[in-house]
């Protein structure tokens, strides 16, 4: 083992392929699912049809155990579609012509997102098949007057939509920088949120107010820090408006 004071010591050794940090390793785990938005139809129609399901769920009154196994089943169909598609890139890689080994590796991966799809399917229907049924303004009522249902309805609305727009404008890096800024959308959707919540309190102003100051620095740190253009960060906070207000006005 090299000494302290030897050249090419362990201080000085630089950190093998793989040992990146961690804010690193999460950025290429985003980048690729960014990608896979983008580039694999199939990815597009779970991530709209997994918002359709948690918006309904929401609604319905679901009670969190079947919430937590909604989320499960559709992070499986992600997890699957995604696994699938890193296969075919794989299989694309090693040979560009035809041969009946690599079309069974896709078929069979092609298989094993149908088998998930399929399970989710049938696990949304066991538990939203029999509220959907009976549904009426009375349930639709019963969110209107939970603040906390509305502000994580609009929260995961804003946070896919970002993640759409992204893959949409093909941003270079995920998490630093590109259109829109992801931190101005959400923290104007928290603004929007606060505000409705309180609209009718004594301090309700007050608390506008501040959510929106805070807000506000967030968006300048980030054009600050270089992360972010002026541009990217408006972008941002109208998704984040946008949506939030729709979200409160609508339900």
């Amino acid at each position: 083992m090299p000494e302290r004071g030897e050249k090419g010591s362990l201080k000085d050794a630089k950190p093998l392929k793989g040992q990146q940090g961690i804010a690193r390793s999460f950025n290429h785990a985003y980048q690729g699912l960014v990608y896979a938005v983008r580039t694999q139809r199939n990815m597009r129609f779970h991530v709209v049809a997994s918002v359709v399901v948690l918006m309904l769920s929401l609604l319905v009154g679901a009670s969190r155990i079947e919430l937590a196994l909604l989320v499960l089943v559709i992070a499986a169909v992600f997890v699957t579609e995604m696994l699938n598609t890193a296969l075919e890139f794989t299989v694309d890689l090693v040979t560009r012509d035809y041969h009946p080994l690599a079309k069974l590796a896709k078929d069979v991966s092609a298989g094993a997102v149908l088998v998930t799809s399929i399970t989710a399917l049938g696990v949304g229907y066991l538990i939203l098949g029999d509220d959907l049924g009976p549904f009426s303004l009375e349930t639709l009522e019963r969110v209107r007057r939970s603040p906390i249902h509305l502000t994580l309805v609009a929260l995961v609305l804003v946070a896919i939509a970002v993640l759409l727009v992204k893959s949409l404008t093909r941003a270079p890096n995920a998490f630093l920088g590109g259109m829109p800024s992801g931190h101005a959308a959400v923290s104007f959707a928290g603004w929007i949120a606060a505000s409705f919540i309180a609209i009718e309190g004594r301090y309700g102003g007050l608390v506008s107010l501040i959510t929106l100051l805070m807000a506000l620095l967030v968006c300048q740190s980030r054009v600050e820090a270089g992360i972010h253009t002026p541009y990217q960060v408006t972008a941002g906070a109208a998704i984040g408006i946008l949506l939030s207000v729709l979200v409160f006005q609508l339900l």
